[in-house]
């Protein structure tokens, strides 16, 4: 039996609610899970669109069918037909489909999403298919599906950034639903006089989730009536191997990469991580100051690989190498990463490599909140990169080249156009009486800060240079072990270049830096007093409060041992480089105490305690700790950082005046307390 569909032109508000019915039947009736629901959707979606590529007549359910089907009848003949048609549809997308899939739908629910989708024609070109899809998605991903996938707003200023032009070829390794590549299509649509046609041929992606892949087959399938490149495997896997899947090479062949890899992860498999440098350990080989115009004068650090596999080395760090491996001579990448792989000094390697092998073209600093919608809290920033090569670009203006050194763009995103909770909500621009702001469409206006900076950037592509509120750049020279947008704001490198035209000093020259565990430690039986961070008064510098432990019952943190007149300082917590960072002078009451490893000690000081106190509460102290902190979810500052911070001593008078003002307060807040306790009311 045959029926001839009537297919009629639908708009994109009634293709979603089609969507939406159809995911919301399966999820009420069948007893899936909202991910199962839309596994089987999706599994709809494609025997229709093979059914109108194949210009067959099968993909239908007659009145009759439907109506026998809802009074709970079977019904051999649609049941066959439909299935029959899923076989072929598997052969077709043999990538994503397993050969012994089956559709898990009940016979109702099979007929309910075909009844829906019969009278659509899903190869047509209009844009109503692909913009219903993608808001479908849009809800159905964040609510139901607990995935990670990357913020529209990120998504599109990345493309923006990377400004892709017709010819080039795009890749994304760890694609997820598509967003980096729907984007980049649409970029290239809205910017070029250029037909789908002739894009599509350049958008790769790849994902080791085979659902996820379905989706982003999906969504550019409906979009633009064609097949893609995208494949279900493990993009970390031999290029030969990705090369097959593709048909084509893969090594040195993408203009544009687009990334935003699993963070977190290891990998153990050496079959896989010995084929990577980065799947090596690295060692550090210290080299004398090599300074030029602009470069920092500190001892500059190489590295080389060692012969030694990583026991696990972590995915986004492998994903950085094999992003680079894809890209061809001149090509540019943009890969999201999490803030550690910019500031640790565990991965200064990883920085090292990564300069050998490309240029930084920018960093750009996104607000914690950005991926909490989306399933996590991990602060992020996004590295940009150009594999390297002497040849000029359409990327960049001639005054670059003319300017001399090359220099690298800093961004910083505040406002992400969303609240940054689980739902996301839209932010939108006010006037100064708290009316919403619209655009020439009398629309609302987001209140976001891509589009600065992506205007900043052009103007620095132009002019090689910009000092903006969020963006500034710095010679590429200056670029040594760190990447992060904090280390090198101009507030923090003036601030350091001002006390070092003041001859500060070094902490480190002033004091002896405590780091060796106290040996009352080995007492396993012995009974001390604890200090945490938390005991610590941060606005009076005092201890105000222990706790006892027998010493095999303390924390595995606790390490120092505390003598009086020793100054104990935090460096680890949320808390440090902010005006709630913890400061303390012991007394003699402390002597013998064991404090946390969240601490240092400062002792031995060749300044007057005091003063260094006062100093140590500064905005001048706390900045620097700020900017040399690191870590994304336990801040700290190591202890070589912590050494070379700069200590002002004013002249002598005002070191003196400082100190008496500091020990007077210190004074008066222990007659305070005498007087308190003579205190012999009863109550």
């Amino acid at each position: 039996m045959h029926q001839t569909n009537i297919f009629a032109p639908i708009s994109e508000t009634s293709l979603l609610k089609k969507f939406s019915e159809i995911h919301n039947s399966i999820y009420a009736n069948d007893g899936l899970s909202a991910q199962q629901a839309l596994d089987e959707m999706l599994k709809v979606l494609f025997i229709k669109v093979f059914a109108e590529k194949e210009n067959t007549q099968d993909f239908f359910v007659s009145v009759e069918e439907f109506a026998e089907i809802k009074a709970g009848k079977k019904n051999k003949p649609f049941l066959q037909r439909i299935e029959h048609l899923f076989q072929k549809t598997i052969e077709n997308f043999a990538d994503i489909f397993e050969a012994n899939e089956k559709i898990k739908l009940s016979l109702e629910s099979l007929a309910f999403a075909v009844n829906k989708l019969q009278n659509i024609d899903f190869s047509d070109t209009t844009d109503a298919k692909g913009l219903a899809f993608q808001k479908f998605l849009a809800s159905t991903e964040k609510a139901d599906r607990g995935q990670f996938f990357t913020p529209e707003p990120v998504i599109n200023f990345c493309v923006a950034f990377l400004q892709p032009q017709p010819h080039e070829k795009i890749i994304d390794p760890t694609c997820g639903s598509g967003g980096f590549l729907f984007s980049a299509y649409q970029y290239l649509l809205d910017n070029f006089q250029v037909s789908k046609q002739e894009i599509i041929p350049n958008l790769f992606g790849i994902d080791i989730n085979k659902t996820i892949v379905k989706i982003a087959k999906m969504k550019l399938l409906l979009e633009c009536n064609t097949n893609l490149n995208i494949i279900a495997q493990n993009s970390l896997e031999d290029l030969d191997e990705l090369a097959l899947s593709f048909g084509q090479k893969t090594e040195n062949q993408f203009d544009i990469v687009l990334a935003n890899p699993p963070f977190g992860a290891k990998i153990n498999n050496e079959n896989i991580t010995k084929k990577y440098e980065l799947g090596y350990k690295w060692q550090e080989n210290q080299s004398p100051p090599t300074p030029k115009g602009g470069a920092n004068t500190e001892n500059i650090t190489q590295y080389f690989k060692t012969k030694t596999l990583h026991a696990g080395q972590t995915l986004e760090i492998l994903y950085v190498e094999r992003c680079l491996q894809l890209l061809k001579e001149g090509g540019r990448m943009a890969i999201v990463l999490p803030n550690g792989m910019f500031e640790n000094p565990s991965l200064e390697y990883l920085r090292f490599f990564i300069k050998q092998k490309a240029r930084v073209l920018a960093v750009v600093n996104l607000p914690q909140e950005t991926f909490v919608p989306f399933g996590t809290g991990v602060k992020t920033s996004i590295l940009f990169l150009q594999k390297e090569t002497n040849k000029p670009s359409f990327y960049y203006s001639p005054n670059e080249y003319e300017a001399g050194e090359k220099k690298v763009f800093f961004g910083r995103i505040i406002k992400l156009g969303y609240q940054g909770n689980k739902n996301a909500i839209p932010t939108y621009k006010k006037d100064e009486f708290g009316n919403f702001l619209k655009d020439d469409n009398k629309e609302p206006i987001l209140d976001e800060d891509f589009s600065q900076i992506i205007d900043d950037y052009k103007n620095f592509q132009k002019t090689n240079q910009i000092e903006t509120k969020n963006s500034f750049s710095i010679n590429i020279s200056a670029l040594n072990g760190r990447f992060d947008f904090d280390y090198y704001a101009p507030e923090n490198r003036n601030l350091i270049q001002k006390l070092k035209n003041l001859n500060a000093v070094k902490l480190s020259e002033i004091c002896e830096i405590v780091k060796t565990k106290s040996r009352k430690l080995a007492h396993l039986n012995e009974l001390v007093e604890y200090i945490e961070l938390s005991d610590i008064n941060t606005h009076s510098y005092e201890i105000i409060n222990t706790n006892t432990y027998l010493v095999h019952e303390l924390p595995s943190r606790a390490s120092y041992e505390v003598l009086e007149n020793d100054i104990l300082t935090s460096v680890a917590g949320n808390s440090i480089g902010t005006v709630k960072h913890a400061t303390a002078l012991a007394t003699h009451e402390h002597s013998g105490y064991i404090c946390t490893n969240g601490f240092r000690i400062l002792r031995n000081c060749k300044v007057d305690l005091y003063y260094l106190l006062y100093y140590l509460q500064s905005e001048m102290f706390l900045k620097q700790v700020f900017m040399y902190r690191t870590g994304a979810a336990i801040p700290n500052i190591s202890d070589f950082d912590l050494g070379r911070i700069l200590i002002y001593l004013p002249e002598e008078k005002i070191l003196r005046e400082i100190s008496e003002k500091m020990r007077f307060s210190f004074e008066l807040r222990k007659q305070a307390k005498e007087e308190v306790e003579k205190i012999s009311v009863v109550f």
